[in-house]
């Protein structure tokens, strides 16, 4: 049976120009802040879709929020018009890259987290942090593994790779159980 994985965020990037004024995007972008002495680059966020951009001097755009690649291009392309209109220079059809997608699903079961513990590429430190961090190498992610049996995939390129590793994670706990138990 398939697990219902569901994305949750998807970060893109992309060159939107050279030397953007950044002081003069924040007046002409509704919900734009510019506090340089704060952060160095102009913070956006969208309603619709709900995503947040930020966008630096250097033309680089970074995209954060976005529930799907589509959606990001989406609010990249709102973006690019709306600073186009007021007389920047912007590149039309940037290439859009996916840096990070975070997925999330269920193991359908409560684990025991001191037991997955014992195994390689594996942290917990309840104190600090109540899931159990796993890396994996192939995919080449991070999961986080919760008490309540909530799963957490972060370093995603693609979102087959949260099947992956997911699958991957499963047949190891049942792996474990059977060593354990």
């Amino acid at each position: 049976m398939e697990p219902e994985i569901k994305i949750v965020n998807v970060v893109v990037s992309t060159q939107i120009g050279t030397d953007i004024d950044l002081e003069y995007a924040a007046d002409v972008l509704d919900n734009a802040e510019y506090e340089p002495e704060q952060f160095p680059g102009l913070v956006c966020r969208l309603s619709d879709p709900k995503v947040a951009l930020l966008i630096f001097r250097s033309g680089k755009l970074n995209c954060t929020g976005a529930k799907s690649k589509s959606d990001a291009e989406i609010a990249i392309k709102k973006i690019i018009a709306e600073l186009k209109e007021a007389g920047m220079e912007i590149i039309d059809n940037p290439e859009v890259s996916i840096q990070n997608m975070v997925a999330t699903t269920e193991l359908g079961m409560e684990p025991n987290l001191d037991d997955i513990s014992t195994l390689e590429c594996t942290e917990y430190e309840p104190e600090q942090f109540p899931g159990l961090v796993y890396r994996l190498s192939d995919p080449k992610v991070v999961v986080l593994i919760f008490g309540s049996g909530k799963v957490v995939i972060t370093g995603l390129k693609k979102i087959d790779d949260a099947y992956t590793a997911f699958n991957k994670i499963l047949t190891t706990l049942k792996e474990l159980e059977e060593e354990f138990y």
